[in-house]
């Protein structure tokens, strides 16, 4: 009832304006209104359709078009959530613009949806500025069978090759040794570490997809990285979200066209890489991702229905990269100015390496189970950050019976991991960086279910081991090789997040490495 009531003032208020705006003696004016109420009249029938199906949870009443946008704060939608569960519950329904999106705000609801009942809770929800690009291929963004078949074939890869000549951590260690010798140049002058940052997870990945590193000073390195950087700043705007909801905006100017411009010199770059692969291609000896990729695609080339295509692989290896290098780095970033920040909890992680490592020898995985501390430093970094608040957005795959509702197949699933990262009872003062939330009275490390930091369930992010390494490993190398000094006392150094939508994006900063 609201919403026809509010729709017939909207429509007479529209007249009203169009009548004193446009001469009604003009066609061209007249068919322009008739197209734009008939505009109207299509959208208010689709969200009335959508607004009754199912029995959704409770939620605030939405407007028409709009939903309830204008009730969630476009920079910071993880304090609106937070508002509305309080009035709402742990299971609520907001629509943005005319979609429904059911909330779950909570470890309790939220390991129900995705870990208890994983299958159903398992689809993804829609990207539309990136699924114009890769027609819903990849591992990150797609659903189905692309879905299932690529994350099985990717997390096989991954795992094969974590267990061969050169593991993963072999290839981590390298990239830090790097690291140390680049940090080492800047001698001890103030410096702004993200470009370095983003070389270790980004080489790795390269590793592992293209078989080679870079030279950090290679030209083309610095433009990959610089294009991940841009990717990751454009999807946390504003402007994407909106872009999200209403697919119309994708056809008007914005940033979204950078993006689409970035994305298609990225995916120019990797097909170079795939057309180079094919020419030295020996299917008995795999080198890298690559290599096991088109292996595939030959075994199923007559598989009309075969998801290992050369769009699905472009597709996915940008995954791999947009996954593996801005998150990985930023993470980094934002540890290290927390521990500019705590310079008592930096000390005590660095007598714990000189207690356990020493000066010489190099950090490797073995050494975690011995270094509670540090372990959960890096666990806290993670906690405190809330990199992704919201998470990717899910979809339900089927019509679901969900505690007393029914949530219709597709529906959107918006995942508050920000309520289970900062819930109070599993880590008191939750706002407070504090490395006790994961250690037990005797000082030993302890596990948290509430550490949903890679999200949960089916949608676990593949390349969380890869990611757990990368943290720990490079981290300790930097505390083993350096103290790390801030240009301002670290009481005045300002940890607030500059963005917090799709990514939690830390401010920018500089400070000295001065060697140990």
């Amino acid at each position: 009832m609201f919403g026809n009531k509010l729709a017939l003032c909207t429509y007479k208020s529209l007249d009203l304006k169009l009548s004193i705006a446009f001469p009604q003696s003009t066609s061209m004016d007249l068919f322009t209104i008739l197209v734009i109420c008939l505009s109207c009249l299509i959208l208010l029938s689709l969200w009335n359709g959508s607004h009754g199906k199912g029995k959704l949870p409770p939620g605030p009443t939405p407007l028409p078009i709009v939903g309830n946008l204008l009730q969630l704060d476009s920079k910071d939608i993880t304090k609106s959530i937070k508002v509305l569960a309080k009035e709402y519950g742990p299971v609520f329904t907001v629509y943005l613009g005319m979609k429904p999106t059911v909330v779950l705000h909570g470890y309790e609801a939220i390991k129900e949806g995705l870990i208890d009942r994983g299958e159903e809770f398992s689809g993804r929800g829609a990207f539309p500025v990136i699924d114009r690009i890769f027609n819903g291929l990849g591992i990150v963004l797609s659903n189905g069978e692309t879905w299932r078949q690529t994350r099985r074939f990717s997390l096989s890869v991954l795992r094969n090759m974590g267990m061969g000549k050169k593991t993963i951590e072999d290839r981590i260690q390298e990239e830090a040794s790097c690291l140390v010798e680049a940090l080492k140049k800047t001698n001890a002058s103030p410096c702004d570490p993200t470009f370095l940052l983003s070389c270790v997870p980004c080489n790795v990945i390269c590793s592992i997809i293209f078989q080679n590193r870079f030279d950090y000073s290679d030209p083309k390195f610095h433009t990959l990285i610089k294009y991940f950087h841009e990717n990751l700043r454009i999807l946390s705007t504003p402007w994407i979200q909106l872009c999200n909801t209403f697919p119309l905006l994708c056809y008007l100017p914005g940033s979204h066209n950078d993006l689409k411009k970035i994305i298609a010199d990225q995916k120019k770059f990797i097909l170079e890489k795939v057309k180079e692969h094919q020419e030295s291609l020996d299917p008995h000896n795999p080198r890298d991702y690559i290599d096991y990729f088109l292996i595939k695609m030959e075994k199923e080339k007559h598989n009309k229905q075969s998801e290992f295509t050369l769009d699905n692989l472009i597709a996915t290896v940008w995954d791999l990269f947009s996954a593996g290098t801005d998150t990985t780095s930023t993470t980094l970033k934002y540890g290290l100015l927390l521990l500019l920040k705590h310079p008592e909890i930096s000390a005590k992680v660095q007598e714990e390496i000189h207690n356990v490592i020493g000066r010489h020898r190099s950090p490797c995985m073995q050494d975690r189970s011995r270094m509670p501390y540090t372990d959960a430093v890096v666990h806290e970094i993670q906690r405190y950050i809330d990199l992704v608040p919201t998470n990717v957005p899910h979809t339900v795959t089927q019509d679901v019976k969900f505690r007393e509702y029914t949530i219709p197949k597709g529906t959107e699933i918006l995942v508050s991991l920000t309520s289970v990262l900062y819930d109070d009872k599993e880590f008191p003062n939750p706002e407070k960086f504090n490395p006790s939330h994961f250690l037990d009275k005797s000082g030993n490390f302890k596990k948290s279910n509430h550490f949903m930091a890679f999200s949960a369930g089916k949608r676990i992010c593949v390349g969380e081991s890869l990611a757990r390494m990368e943290m720990f490993l490079v981290l300790t190398y930097i505390l083993q090789n350096f103290t790390l000094k801030p240009l301002v006392d670290p009481k005045d150094i300002d940890i607030t997040p500059v963005e917090k939508t799709a990514v939690t994006l830390p401010p920018f900063y500089e400070l000295c490495f001065i060697p140990v």
